[in-house]
């Protein structure tokens, strides 16, 4: 925008003019720079418009979008559903897991000790079968040097009695019973022993078996718990780029939102500069008929007044459109915290000042008041408490911004001097802490593209 805020000149004008009958201003000269400044006004309107539409055709983009981002946060929420559906298997896996390896173990252990108790009977058994062949080696070299069963032939027929030959027979049948018992029972024993070496080796077998087992468990445990962290992380990766493709829609929908509102406030300003300007036209034209009249009257008076006027005409545009070409500053150089630039990747559109809450704000600059907003208005609640001050310096527009602030002390549509006191600073809207945001637009506010670095224009 070109010159967004001419009015400010206009008003400036309008001030300068007298309306008694000592007028010093040319009024032919002032009522020409009035249609050039209404021209320009009306053009300023309609970029404004040709703005808006622009503006309500992103809207209606970006909430076509925002519509779409919903729909897809339907199918991501329907993933991240089966994320979960996947996240509650994998952890009854890993349940599962943990019972097998646990159950595995116990095996083990009750392998280990089963082959410690049956080296245990082995040893017991050897020992057993060794003191059995020890004693039926002796029982046999006894047989063999007594003449092996006629021996016991002539211990019968050897009985003094009947009674005599029937005790020996039954004692001769429980030494017959007793070794064979014996010899039964060795191999019975010896059987066992077999049995049971068989039955450790194969245990044995089975223990590594189930160790290695254990060790491919323990493979597909971790296996089972990486994959839970993947599901998991896709799962945060999913919801975070949702949540934050949300969010910057809904942020950049709301700062079209408040561009939009931005601009109704300036077209309103421009039509309010619009009329004051054609009020201000009607009365110098007014003046001019009078100053015609007075010139027929007395060519003396004509002369003087013609002298003033021209006196005038050169000073006053110059007070409005020189001056220093800087600004001033809005609160202490001293409290600079934060330069304009790039910042967490984006850019910091201006100056934060850190002062404490209630140290009075003044403006930069002479200009007039396009808008003001509360904390909870609902439009630029991210700056809190704001204000935007449209300046004309050296015939370019500026638009200020004082963001943050604790209180206001103008309104939108009043005309403010250089260091007036417009509020006062705080922490409202986002705000990490007592601070002044300070912002510098070549002409109109409209967010990053205007933003010029106020630092180069302070004294």
């Amino acid at each position: 925008m070109k010159k967004l805020f001419s009015y400010v000149l206009i008003a400036s004008l309008i001030i300068s003019i007298s309306i008694t009958n000592d007028i010093t201003v040319s009024a032919e000269q002032s009522t020409s720079e009035l249609d050039k400044e209404i021209k320009e006004l009306e053009k300023e309107k309609e970029e404004l418009n040709n703005k808006d539409s622009d503006l309500t055709n992103e809207k209606e983009e970006t909430q076509n979008k925002i519509e779409e981002n919903k729909k897809e946060q339907k199918n991501v929420e329907q993933e991240i559903n089966t994320i979960d559906n996947d996240l509650t298997n994998t952890r009854n896996d890993i349940k599962a897991k943990e019972n097998e390896i646990e159950k595995t173990n116990q095996e083990i252990d009750e392998l280990t000790d089963r082959i410690a108790e049956l080296k245990e009977g082995i040893k017991e058994l050897e020992e057993r079968i060794e003191r059995r062949d020890k004693l039926l080696k002796d029982r046999l070299r006894s047989i063999q040097q007594n003449g092996g069963e006629m021996n016991y032939i002539e211990v019968i027929f050897g009985a003094q009695s009947f009674g005599d030959f029937i005790s020996r027979t039954i004692s001769i049948n429980k030494i017959m019973d007793s070794d064979k018992e014996i010899m039964e029972q060795q191999k019975k024993d010896k059987e066992k022993l077999e049995a049971d070496k068989k039955e450790v080796e194969e245990k044995k077998v089975t223990v590594t078996a189930k160790k290695e087992n254990l060790e491919s468990q323990k493979i597909e445990l971790v296996a089972l718990k990486d994959q839970l962290a993947d599901q998991l992380a896709e799962k945060e990766t999913l919801m975070a780029q949702l949540e934050e493709e949300h969010k910057e829609l809904e942020e950049y929908k709301v700062s079209i939102e408040d561009e939009k509102a931005i601009l109704a406030a300036q077209a309103s300003a421009i039509e309010k500069a619009k009329e004051l300007a054609q009020q201000e036209k009607t009365k110098l034209e007014q003046l001019a008929k009078e100053k015609e009249e007075k010139e027929k009257q007395s060519k003396a008076n004509e002369s003087s007044a013609s002298n003033e006027s021209t006196s005038n005409t050169a000073s006053a545009p110059s007070e409005q459109s020189s001056g220093s070409g800087t600004i001033g500053w809005p609160a202490p150089a001293s409290t600079i915290s934060s330069p304009f630039g790039q910042r967490w990747g984006k850019l910091h559109r201006g100056l934060d000042f850190a002062v404490s809450v209630g140290t009075p704000i003044k403006t930069a600059a002479p200009g007039v008041v396009i808008q003001t907003n509360t904390e909870f208005d609902g439009s630029m609640n991210g700056y809190g408490n704001v204000v935007l001050i449209a300046h004309s310096i050296d015939g370019v527009t500026y638009t200020t911004m004082y963001a943050h602030l604790s209180s206001i002390s103008v309104s939108a549509g009043s005309t403010v001097s250089a260091g007036q006191v417009i509020g006062a600073s705080g922490n409202t809207g986002n705000s990490t802490g007592p601070h002044l945001h300070f912002e510098l637009h070549k002409g109109g506010w409209n967010g990053d593209s205007n933003a010029v670095n106020p630092r180069a224009y302070l004294p």
